[in-house]
């Protein structure tokens, strides 16, 4: 199984490079593999890759399933 993290693109570098933005991370990366990168877009971000394009409203919602299952809060829910 592969994990992906949502990015948001900040700027375009060239055709097959961006710079991507998560809270105060931010990093230059590949995005050849994807068309029409602009910014402001959310990119699926796996092993320095840009993989997929996303809408935001996805992307907040990866993010929120990310934090809940990396602070455990989601095991406390369910008790």
């Amino acid at each position: 199984m592969c994990l992906g993290i949502p990015y948001e693109v900040v700027e375009i570098v060239d055709q097959d490079s961006a710079v991507l933005r998560l809270g105060d991370t931010v990093r230059h990366t590949f995005t050849g593999l994807l068309e029409d990168i602009r910014v402001g877009d959310w990119v699926l971000l796996h092993a320095g890759q840009a993989i997929e394009k996303i809408g935001a409203a996805e992307a907040q919602e990866n993010l929120r399933l990310i934090h809940l299952y990396m602070t455990g809060e989601a095991a406390e829910e369910q008790a």
